[in-house]
C-alpha cells in the first residue's frame, strides 16, 4: 500500500509540474499567434494571446507581445499602453540592479533554480528594443518630443545593462573556476556551434546595442535641431555597423548648413519577419557524481531563425527602386545574447545536475520509489528556457530620402505581396514605419496607408483609429 501511495504521489507531482504555467510551451503558443499575424488576422492573434494569458498577474512577455500586435493592428494608443506596462516591469528590474548589483547577481545565478522557472525578465536586446519600438509609435504620429524621451531612456538602459553584464560575466568565470567546470559551448558535441560563431554574430559589439536605435536617435535629435546630440547617435551607429554608407553620410550631412529648399527629410523604416524562437537540445556530458563519472543528458538552449518572411532589400518610391540598408537583426542579437550567456548557463546547468544526481543516489539507497519520484520530477524540470519575445520584428532596414510635400507611392517587392503604400508627406522631418510578416504589410500612424493589391489576401490595410 505504501509503495502504491508513493507512486501516486510521484505521478501527482509530475502532473502538477506539467500543468504549472512555468512549464507552458511558449514557442507553440506564439507559433499559433504568429500564424494569425502572418495571415493578416491580427484580432485572432490577439484573441489567442489573451486565451493563453488568463491569469491576473500578467508577465513581461504578455505586454511585449500585446504591444507589437496592437501596433500591427494600428492601435498605437493601445500599443503604447501595453508597452508602458512592460516598461514599468523593466524599470523595476533596473531599480533592483542599481540598488544592489551583487544581491541581484547572487539571486539570478542560483544553481538550484532552473532558468525556465524564473520570472521572465527579458533579454537585454528586448529591453532596448522596447523603448525603440515605443519611439517608432510616437514618430508615427509625428511626436518627436515624445520619441526623444523614449530614446533617452534607451541610452540610460544601455548603461545599466553594460555595467551589469561586465560584473555578471566576471562572476560566471569565477564560479566556473570554483566549481572546476571547464566545459565551453564549443565542447558540447552535437550543439550548433557555428550558429553562435557566425561572422554577423561575432562582429556585434554586444547583444543589446542596436545601430538602428542609435541612428534613429540621431535622426530625432537632428529633426529637433539638436545637432550636438545627433552627431553622437550617428557616430555610435557607425561604430556598431562599420562601413555602412548611410551612416557615414548622415555624419557628413550633419556638418553641412541646413537646406533652404522646401523638401522634406524622410526616413522609411521597414521591419520584416519575426524574432527567432528558442528551443531546447539535449547534450550528453560526463559528470562526476558520488565518485563516479556518469554520462548525463543536459538541456541547453538553441536559436531557431524565423522562416515566415522572405528577405528583400529594395522598395520602390514613386516608381524608382531604392536600396534598403539593414541596421538591425534580432536573430543576430539573440544569438549574440546566447553566446555571451552560455558560460553561465553551462555552470548553472552542470552544478544543478550534479547536485540533483547526488541527492537522487542517496534517496535511492534508502527508498527506491521515492528516488523514482525525484527522477520523474527531474525529467519534467529538465529543459532549457525557451521563452522569448516572438512578435518582435527580425530585420530592421531603412532608406532615407528627400521628398516634396504631398502624396507619394511606396511599392514593396513581391516577397512582401507586392504591396503598395500611399504616404502623405507634410512635415519637415518624417518617419514612415512599415511592417512585413509573411506576405502581409502593416502600416500604422497618420501618414501611411496600405492600398489593396491585385491579390486581396496579401495585404492588411490597418488605419490609426
Amino acid at each position: 500500500m505504501a509503495s502504491r501511495a508513493l507512486t501516486v504521489i510521484a505521478l501527482g507531482a509530475v502532473t502538477l509540474l506539467s500543468g504549472c504555467s512555468a512549464f507552458r510551451n511558449y514557442d507553440s503558443e506564439l507559433a499559433q499567434t504568429n500564424q494569425q499575424l502572418a495571415s493578416g488576422n491580427v484580432d485572432a492573434a490577439l484573441t489567442l494571446l489573451e486565451k493563453n494569458n488568463t491569469g491576473e498577474d500578467k508577465d513581461l512577455l504578455y505586454y511585449f507581445e500585446k504591444g507589437e500586435l496592437l501596433r500591427a493592428k494600428g492601435d498605437l494608443s493601445g500599443s503604447q499602453n501595453a508597452w508602458g506596462s512592460a516598461d514599468v516591469v523593466v524599470g523595476q528590474w533596473e531599480d533592483a540592479v542599481k540598488l544592489d548589483t551583487g544581491k541581484y547577481l547572487a539571486q539570478f545565478g542560483s544553481f538550484l533554480v532552473n532558468d525556465k522557472v524564473r520570472r521572465y525578465e527579458g533579454y537585454d536586446y528586448e529591453k532596448v528594443m522596447l523603448t525603440t519600438q515605443m519611439a517608432l509609435n510616437l514618430l508615427a504620429v509625428n511626436d518627436f518630443d515624445g520619441a526623444r524621451t523614449a530614446i533617452k531612456k534607451t541610452h540610460e538602459r544601455e548603461a545599466v545593462i553594460a555595467d551589469l553584464r561586465d560584473k555578471e560575466y566576471l562572476k560566471s568565470e569565477e564560479e566556473a573556476e570554483k566549481e572546476g567546470i571547464k566545459t565551453e559551448y564549443k565542447d558540447l558535441q552535437g550543439y550548433p556551434v557555428a550558429s553562435l560563431d557566425a561572422p554577423e554574430v561575432v562582429s556585434l559589439k554586444n547583444s543589446y546595442q542596436s545601430a538602428f536605435s542609435h541612428y534613429l536617435a540621431g535622426f530625432v535629435y537632428e529633426a529637433l535641431g539638436e545637432r550636438d546630440l545627433a552627431a553622437p547617435g550617428y557616430r555610435k551607429a557607425a561604430e556598431l555597423r562599420p562601413n555602412t554608407p548611410l551612416l557615414e553620410q548622415a555624419l557628413k550631412d550633419l556638418d553641412k548648413k541646413g537646406s533652404k529648399d522646401e523638401d522634406s527629410d524622410i526616413l522609411i523604416v521597414v521591419q520584416s519577419g519575426l524574432a527567432p524562437a528558442r528551443d531546447s537540445i539535449r547534450i550528453p556530458l560526463p559528470l562526476p557524481i558520488s565518485g563516479n563519472v556518469v554520462i548525463t543528458p543536459l538541456s541547453f538552449p538553441i536559436i531557431k531563425p524565423d522562416t515566415s518572411t522572405t528577405p528583400f532589400a529594395q522598395l520602390g518610391v514613386d516608381g524608382k527602386q531604392l536600396d534598403l540598408t539593414l541596421l538591425n537583426s534580432t536573430t543576430a542579437m539573440s544569438r549574440r545574447a546566447l553566446r555571451d550567456d552560455m558560460p553561465g548557463i553551462i555552470v548553472r546547468t552542470t552544478v544543478r545536475a550534479v547536485t540533483r544526481g547526488v541527492a537522487q543516489k542517496k534517496i535511492n539507497e534508502t527508498n527506491p520509489l521515492a528516488g523514482l519520484a525525484v527522477g520523474i520530477t527531474s525529467a519534467v524540470l529538465e529543459g532549457a528556457d525557451t521563452r522569448t519575445w516572438r512578435t518582435l520584428p527580425d530585420n530592421t532596414q531603412v532608406v532615407r530620402l528627400r521628398l516634396k510635400k504631398g502624396e507619394h507611392q511606396v511599392t514593396l517587392p513581391s516577397a512582401a505581396g507586392g504591396s503598395q503604400v500611399k504616404i502623405t508627406v507634410d512635415q519637415r522631418y518624417q518617419v514612415i514605419s512599415l511592417r512585413a510578416v509573411g506576405n502581409q504589410v502593416f502600416a500604422s500612424g497618420v501618414a501611411a496607408h496600405v492600398t489593396p493589391s491585385a491579390n486581396p489576401t496579401a495585404v492588411a490595410s490597418l488605419k490609426q483609429p
